[in-house]
């Protein structure tokens, strides 16, 4: 989703130092930022990495990957994507990598195991990387470290246990209120972004007026440059826009193109994401228009 691609690398770019130490738990005192790197891809066809750093780690030379992500990946699986950048990246670079995903939604990256491995005698692959899910992270040891990039994301943590939703709100926004940095609206909307993944708009502007002390800037510049449910609305529809073109295209290259533009009308007509996902991955394994049919006659419901 772009919008979230936007504040996810905007943070990382301006505070890159935070997300270096969240992959190494936080534990690592000799880690030293060198330089982001924009990675070359070798075709069109290769989705672009979120965000790689080189930094030194105990005077070597090493990368280090992020991905973000609002939902499971489907296509290609998370893993199989992972294993690809991992590969490509030490091809390119010649130096260790110490990959990570972070899963934003609550729901998100449950079924992620961390690892693609094929297990064919002789053949054998295992490619590794970290999965951070931010509802399993301690939001309040973030908030108490003051790391600035990760504080936008901490709505999403977990709170202590005698700490409400909304409560847990209020204290993530007065903590960055605290925090000393060059645009305060705009990382204040990059919190609200963030936060709409669990928290309705209005509840977040509510919060933030009432505890901000920029608070007409602050909400001048959210309800000006980041309405996030009208976004949201927006990138919605790209994403079924998207998702209906990938479901033909599929089928024109399992099929035929006639057999798959039969299917158009009933697709256009299907309001619901998660139902175009699903199809998205029964379209791949169909090997007749009937297989097909019978999915999309499942009414979302995969099998």
């Amino acid at each position: 989703m772009a919008i979230f691609d936007t504040v996810t690398k905007t943070q990382v770019q301006t505070h890159p130092i935070d997300f270096v130490n969240c992959c190494f738990g936080f534990k690592q005192n000799d880690v030293v930022f060198l330089e982001h790197i924009t990675p070359e891809q070798p075709n069109i066809e290769m989705h672009q990495v979120d965000s790689v750093m080189k930094v030194m780690l105990n005077g070597e030379e090493v990368l280090v990957h992020f991905e973000f992500q609002t939902n499971d990946s489907y296509d290609p699986d998370m893993d199989i994507r992972m294993a690809g950048y991992i590969i490509r990246l030490i091809e390119t670079y010649r130096m260790p990598v110490y990959s990570n995903v972070i899963y934003l939604r609550p729901d998100a990256g449950k079924n992620d195991r961390g690892y693609y491995e094929q297990n064919i005698r002789g053949h054998r692959i295992f490619v590794e990387y970290q999965v951070l899910i931010l509802i399993e992270m301690d939001g309040q040891q973030i908030l108490d470290s003051k790391h600035v990039g990760l504080i936008p994301f901490t709505p999403l943590m977990t709170p202590p246990n005698d700490v409400d939703e909304v409560e847990w709100l209020r204290r993530c926004v007065q903590v960055a209120d605290s925090i000393d940095v060059p645009n305060k609206p705009a990382y204040f909307a990059g919190l609200a972004v963030i936060g709409n993944l669990k928290y309705d708009h209005q509840t977040i502007i509510d919060i933030i007026s009432e505890e901000t002390v920029q608070e007409s800037p602050l909400v001048q510049y959210l309800t000006e440059k980041a309405t996030i449910e009208g976004i949201q609305q927006g990138i919605q529809q790209g994403e079924k826009s998207r998702a209906l073109e990938d479901i033909l295209e599929v089928l024109g290259v399992r099929l035929q193109p006639d057999a798959a533009n039969a299917f158009r009308p009933e697709l256009v007509e299907i309001d619901d994401l998660q139902h175009l996902k699903v199809l998205l991955r029964a379209a791949s394994l169909a090997d007749t228009p009937e297989d097909f049919q019978k999915a999309l006659d499942s009414n979302g419901i995969e099998q």
